[in-house]
């Protein structure tokens, strides 16, 4: 039920998520701020999305609260593209736009409640909103995934991801062209130095990944972050873009998306990390364009070495004979 409060003298400059955790019982900062992150508190009528705006006295603040995610996700009869199968593991090909699991404004939809209904087991060591979830991907990244069907195979997947003993390939299309030889862009080589791989030219970027400062939704390359390392290369480039293939040896949030933007190349729709929202000559694609293209380990139960794949979507795909790619 929506209900107003009147913000007093003692609120004067008091910040908006504290001023309404201090008002509502029960209810945690964490929470309170995800509503306003919805778009579930409004201002003397204005929506406001900033948990940070400092309230003034004799301001009414409407608020429409939500429940909160359920402490266990539940079974939906969710569409799924199961790669490969077998009694220990599942490899996933994500779509767009689906959440990997529940979490702030995420209930339901998720990559979870689709995995509860097609499996009849998985594992529980990451916990009831969680279940058989060894990593992530972003909510519009696409591409391959592992989840685990019991905790045995989880807790030797988790360490493969622990050591960086997993391969994986990321496909992304960026703004502005890229030589196949770094050493062609002297601009490339001040973000990151250039390594042979198997015959090719790739670009190093080592660059630390922390929390923006300024905007807790980002990433930032930053000094004092935590180790980040991306190899990058240029499959083709045409008109203003380019297509390019990305190797990560770590895994951090959002780590190809800040390392792509960083080096001046942000992935194509990616306005978070500055790409342009409209772009001449090609239609907007309505997401970011990355997908996981392959992922490689040792199963966890034969020793064998193994390697997935899948191929770009059809929005993807759409995207780059747009691009001119």
């Amino acid at each position: 039920m929506a209900m107003r409060l009147t913000a007093g003298r003692g609120d004067h400059r008091k910040r908006l998520d504290r001023f309404l955790a201090d008002r509502l019982e029960d209810v945690s900062r964490s929470r309170v701020g995800a509503w306003i992150r919805e778009g579930r508190v409004r201002i003397d009528g204005t929506q406001v999305r900033k948990a940070s705006r400092r309230l003034r006295p004799a301001e009414a603040v409407d608020v429409e609260p939500a429940d909160p995610p359920p402490l266990a996700a539940r079974p939906e009869a969710i569409d799924l593209s199961v790669v490969y199968e077998d009694d220990h593991l599942a490899v996933i090909d994500k779509e767009a736009g689906m959440s990997v699991h529940a979490g702030a404004g995420t209930a339901s939809g998720t990559l979870v409640n689709a995995l509860l209904h097609r499996f009849a087991r998985l594992s529980g060591v990451s916990g009831a909103l969680r279940p058989g979830i060894v990593h992530r991907l972003d909510r519009f990244t696409t591409g391959v995934m592992v989840v685990a069907k019991h905790d045995r195979a989880h807790g030797r997947l988790q360490k493969q991801f622990q050591r960086r003993e997993v391969s994986k390939l990321y496909w992304a299309a960026v703004e502005g062209r890229l030589p196949s030889d770094p050493h062609d862009d002297a601009r490339l080589l001040r973000h990151g130095r250039a390594v042979m791989r198997n015959g090719k030219w790739w670009l190093r970027l080592e660059m630390p990944i922390r929390r923006d400062k300024r905007n807790r939704v980002k990433m930032a390359a930053a000094l004092g972050g935590r180790e980040a390392v991306s190899d990058v290369r240029a499959l083709r480039s045409g008109g203003q873009s380019a297509l390019v293939e990305v190797r990560i040896h770590t895994g951090r949030t959002h780590q190809v998306r800040v390392h792509l933007s960083s080096a001046g190349h942000p992935v194509v729709g990616d306005s978070l990390y500055g790409a342009r929202r409209n772009r001449a000559g090609a239609p907007a694609p309505g997401r970011y364009l990355l997908h996981a293209r392959s992922l490689g380990f040792v199963h966890p139960e034969t020793g064998e070495a193994v390697r997935f794949e899948a191929p770009p979507p059809r929005d993807f795909r759409a995207a780059l004979l747009a691009l001119g790619l």
